[in-house]
């Protein structure tokens, strides 16, 4: 019997021994994310310009757009993170409303608004991400799923990355992966329409409501798409490295693909040697927009941050980017963040961009009707732009202001202006707001 108790006093010492050192090689394990924390972005954008691709690189480009989105982060455990993003944004433009211009009491002009249901569109997005973390936070996974809408198409999208912490952290490598599957719904010029599947329409309502000035045998070509999907497939690289005590650069490396209906339905081209025809002061469409199915493009870039002191920063910026519908362009920036107190910083910017014309366009009528492609749309031009921005961000850590039971971390506002050589301008306001539940 004193054999049996102290062989069982022995094992309760040598249970009590290993659960002591399994204690105390205990690491402890900080969590991802603390506490639910709701991010509430907004924005107000505005642009203007005479160079509208729906009236064929002429016409209005006057546009507004209020957008509202909302990010809640939830942490599911010490290692996992579920974040929803839901967002929505409505405009209004005097550009695409002339996808039919002949709706309104005044004469059909490309620099004047239409009145018709195209004028104005709602797109919704969601989208959910779950990111899990290892133990020594020196990697993290990450997947993703989004659906999107508006009047004329919707997408949904699938992605995922992985990032690599090395060297004490002081070295990151990211991997990340895209797919977004998109369907049009295909809306043309309203002049096209009559001449759906080769068919003769100027016994159409329009044309015999509306007498033809100039060339009165007006017989446009009419892209009628058949394919209405387009699929774009992305592949990117980032490295990331401490290289000093103050300053921290980064290489990026982008690969994206796309293939299925590349051009926009709805968007005019002029021919020089086709004789035009008028409607009121409306030019009639010689054709609409057709493009290459297949597009491939990569961009190479960079980041160097400089921590100057506890008052200033610099971050600066360049991109490299060119694909096989004959773009090039240069994309450098700077931004110096200045803190003015502890809670408060101000964000100066600056950015330049330049690209070389795409292979397929031309400006008004400088098309041939021979050409296989063509497009009038003046984002794929040759041109420079400028873009300054100024911002003011607060923060507080401990969260003192609360709006019910979420403490105000953080506001952030930012305006930019931007200016091509041209006669496009716009200009972005946008606010964010951070929360953290009690």
């Amino acid at each position: 019997m004193k054999y049996l108790l102290s062989i069982s006093l022995l094992f309760v010492s040598l249970y009590s021994f290993s659960q002591q050192v399994r204690d105390s090689t205990k690491v402890y394990k900080k969590r991802v994310l603390e506490t639910t924390e709701v991010d509430f972005l907004t924005s107000y954008y505005s642009q203007n310009g005479d160079n509208a691709a729906v009236t064929g690189g002429k016409g209005t480009e006057e546009l507004t757009d209020i957008t509202a989105d909302i990010i809640v982060s939830i942490p599911l455990n010490d290692d996992d993170v579920l974040t929803l993003d839901t967002g929505i944004s409505a405009y209004t433009s005097a550009s695409s409303s002339n996808v039919n211009p002949f709706d309104k009491s005044t004469p059909a002009s490309p620099f004047q608004a239409s009145t018709g249901a195209s004028r104005t569109d709602l797109w919704f997005n969601f989208t959910g991400s779950y990111s899990h973390s290892s133990d020594d936070r020196n990697q993290i996974w990450t997947a993703k799923a989004s659906v999107s809408s508006e009047f004329d198409y919707s997408s949904i999208g699938f992605g995922g990355s992985y990032t690599r912490l090395f060297n004490e952290k002081n070295t990151e490598l990211n991997i990340s992966a895209n797919i977004y599957l998109d369907t049009w719904k295909t809306i043309y010029p309203y002049e096209l329409r009559p001449f759906s599947d080769g068919g003769d329409g100027l016994g159409d309502g329009l044309f015999a409501q509306y007498t033809i000035i100039g060339n009165p045998n007006y017989n446009p070509i009419f892209n009628e798409f058949s394919d209405k999907n387009r699929n774009s497939y992305s592949f990117g690289i980032g490295f990331s490295q401490i290289l000093h005590k103050n300053i921290q650069g980064s290489l990026a490396f982008d690969l994206i693909k796309q293939s299925g209906l590349l051009s926009t339905p709805f968007q005019r081209v002029y021919f020089s040697d086709i004789d035009d025809s008028f409607i009121e002061n409306f030019h009639l469409a010689d054709a609409n927009e057709k493009l290459p199915s297949n597009r491939l493009k990569i961009a190479l870039g960079g980041r160097l941050n400089w921590y100057l002191n506890e008052l200033l920063t610099v971050r600066t910026f360049y991109r490299y980017y060119f694909d096989d519908w004959g773009i090039h362009s240069h994309t450098a920036s700077i931004e110096v963040p200045i803190k003015i107190t502890d809670k408060f910083t101000l964000y100066p910017s600056y950015r330049f961009y330049n690209q070389t014309a795409a292979d397929y366009f031309a400006a008004y009528e400088e098309h041939l009707s021979t050409s296989k492609f063509y497009t009038s749309d003046f984002d794929l031009s040759e041109y420079s732009a400028n873009q300054f921005g100024f911002g003011v961000s607060y923060r507080d850590i401990f969260s003192k202001a609360h709006i019910w039971k979420f403490g105000l971390k953080s506001i952030d506002l930012k305006y930019y202006k931007y200016d091509r050589n041209s006669t496009f301008n716009s200009g972005i306001l946008t606010a964010g707001f951070k929360f953290i539940m009690d």
